[in-house]
């Protein structure tokens, strides 16, 4: 998405543009160069950064500009002719409003799309994309936190009742992981039959966090094996914490006498 850094740069290279311009037309311009028609280069990127209505200030700026280098260009007639001002005023802010409107609608284009780029569409949970983002702003942050990561039980055998059984197996927990999470936890799909969760526990809270979600999430028609790693504890990087927490999970699945299915594979 575009930062604000971004459009600040944006408004001050227009900025730029309609000065140089203003200064081109008061020393170069003569009868019938055209130099004034560089002020729209200055709108459109006046409106690319702030919208329709920056860009009709920007085309207003521009209308009051052309006459400003008018009226200091001695090659020039000094008299404004005001309904060539006129023309000049809506043509600069119609640009601006066009653009504007084009700019802040492929603005959100661009957002809805990344925001379905991090979304799992089965589940509607954040996808490995976006929790792999996650965990690094927590790493960056410093700060102990925990990882949990659960592994579907059985979820081939699921599958071989039909497809669509085992993806409405997937939405049901996902639902569940939803709403047993707890404030400033993050969960997600990570894979084809796993979930993760991260939240701001240490090591041994973390494991009861594991076994509360197996609890949690156990049902008739399906369940979720757990394991966990605890950051710095058990590693320094999102790699090491993964290695931890699905060690920790295997160790479950044989605890609890199911095997790894695999689904992905």
């Amino acid at each position: 998405m575009e930062s604000a850094a971004h459009r600040w740069r944006l408004l001050a290279l227009a900025g730029a543009i309609y000065l140089s311009v203003t200064i081109a037309l008061s020393i170069v311009e003569t009868p019938g160069l055209g130099i004034g028609h560089f002020f729209y280069i200055a709108v459109v990127v006046t409106a690319i950064a702030g919208g329709p209505w920056v860009g009709a200030g920007g085309g207003v700026l521009a209308a009051v500009l052309f006459n400003v280098g008018i009226a200091f260009n001695p090659a020039l007639p000094s008299a404004p002719v005001w309904i060539e001002v006129g023309i000049r005023l809506c043509t600069f802010s119609a640009v601006g409003i066009v653009v504007g409107m084009y700019a802040v609608r492929n603005r959100k284009l661009l957002s809805d799309l990344s925001g379905l780029a991090e979304r799992d569409q089965l589940t509607g949970l954040p996808n490995t994309r976006a929790f792999e983002a996650a965990i690094e702003k927590r790493l960056d942050r410093g700060r102990p936190f925990a990882l949990v990561v659960g592994d579907i039980d059985e979820l081939r055998r699921t599958n071989d009742e039909g497809r669509d059984v085992g993806d409405d197996l997937l939405r049901r927990l996902a639902e569940k992981l939803i709403v047993t999470q707890r404030n400033g936890d993050e969960v997600a799909r990570i894979g084809e039959d796993e979930f993760a969760v991260l939240a701001d526990l240490t090591r041994s809270d973390a494991r009861r966090l594991a076994l509360l979600l197996e609890q949690q999430l156990a049902g008739p028609a399906g369940s979720i094996t757990f394991g966990w790693a605890a950051f710095p504890q058990d590693g320094e990087n999102a790699l090491a914490l993964y290695r931890v927490a699905d060690e920790r999970l295997y160790a479950r699945k044989v605890a609890r006498g199911y095997r790894r299915s695999f689904a992905s594979a």
